[in-house]
């Protein structure tokens, strides 16, 4: 039996699969990595997905232990459904470790469990600015549903966009195949759009007196929103910005991206000061290579691109977090989607109803955390 081990882990060595009980698995490859901060309301569900914090795959061949005071772990995640009793914030902590037994590595956050009845009947202007996930409208007609409930706020959704799938009352500006750097350049004269989104210039540029195209968030506002600046502003995007870059060395493509991404931010910070704004961490993809390949022919892979995707949520937290006291908080998307079940077996990038509800799930959640009355307020 020993002699076939051995022979067995040669054979895994060539062929580049040693299982974790042959080689020592590292901090480095795991990357955990987990949001600041894990948002919920009581009697809806919110999870922990413990593929989306690792990069090491596959996750199976971890084991991973959850330590908080609620919820409760299962194979693949960690759950809950909080009750009423237990708002309030509480510490949860993971680690993983090789199937020995052995822990390898472990990360903290919180877990804000926020009253259900925070920011009954106030009225608020929502506009969300987003990629093709945000065009399906899905998630934004979700967080519409959960927000038409008792005990919750009155959302006045703004935008320019309203595709045929929006509910009634929900608008944003999501597009396919839009990014950061397109919402601050994108500029087409009328005579060459065909009225459609996909010839559209962005909605925040305008030409200026030279005729030279410019980004101008009032401009906006005084247009679309009546000219009152939104009160929270929700930017889902991150995608198009990255899905091509180099998958060993995405940092220097994040680089520009998070140069766009102040940008955008400091011109709706100009036109609306006292706005909260939400930065959502990038969704991963679907769990199965075969979606990739149906969609890309094997240019693009499901490994690469949650190489990528998973440096940009580091990039993200490390760039964004920490910065609640100008009025800009993460929103952890990330670890909320189910990355099987929430998606249809050929799409790479896009969920279906369930994923994209899981993403409306946690800006709501996030949503009510914000309104939820502070200590000392």
């Amino acid at each position: 039996m020993k002699f076939q081990s051995i022979i067995l882990l040669c054979l895994s060595v060539l062929l580049g699969s040693v299982p974790v009980w042959a080689a020592e698995v590292t901090a480095e490859q795991i990357q955990l990595t987990l949001p600041p901060a894990i948002y919920t309301v009581p009697n809806s569900e919110m999870s922990l997905y413990f593929q989306n914090s690792v990069l090491y795959e596959p996750a199976s061949d971890l084991k991973f232990a959850v330590f908080c005071d609620i919820g409760h772990q299962q194979a693949d995640r960690w759950i809950i459904e909080p009750e009423r009793n237990q708002v309030g914030m509480h510490k949860l902590t993971l680690t993983v470790s090789d199937q020995a037994g052995n822990e390898i590595v472990s990360a903290s956050s919180i877990v804000h469990v926020a009253p259900r009845e925070a920011g009954t009947g106030k009225q608020l202007r929502l506009l969300i600015i987003g990629d093709s996930l945000t065009h399906a409208t899905i998630y934004p007609n979700r967080i519409h549903q959960l927000c038409s409930r008792p005990d919750n706020p009155e959302l006045s959704f703004l935008g320019t966009h309203k595709p045929t799938s929006a509910a009634e009352g929900v608008a944003h500006e999501g597009y396919g195949g839009w990014a950061w750097e397109t919402f601050l350049t994108r500029y087409v004269p009328a005579e060459k759009s065909d009225g459609t989104y996909r010839t559209r210039s962005s909605p925040f540029v305008r030409l200026d007196e030279n005729g030279k195209p410019v980004v101008d968030i009032q401009d906006y506002i005084n247009n679309h929103c009546y000219g009152v600046p939104p009160d929270i502003v929700v930017f889902k995007l991150g995608i198009n910005d990255c899905f091509r870059a180099d998958q060993q060395n995405p940092d220097a493509r994040i680089d520009e991206v998070l140069n766009h991404a102040d940008q955008l931010i400091s011109e709706f910070r100009k036109a609306a000061p006292e706005a909260l704004f939400g930065i959502c961490l990038t969704t991963p993809g679907n769990s199965r290579d075969e979606a990739f390949d149906a969609n890309y022919q094997g240019k693009y892979t499901r490994r690469g691109w949650k190489q990528i995707q998973h440096r940009l949520v580091q990039r993200y937290i490390a760039h964004f977090g920490n910065r609640e006291n100008k009025r800009i908080s993460l929103i952890p998307t990330e670890t909320n989607l189910d990355i099987t079940a929430g998606y249809p077996d050929n799409n790479a990038v896009h969920p279906n109803k369930a994923g994209y509800e899981q993403i409306g799930d946690s800006i709501y959640a996030w949503l009510k955390f914000q309104l939820t009355p502070k200590k000392g307020t």
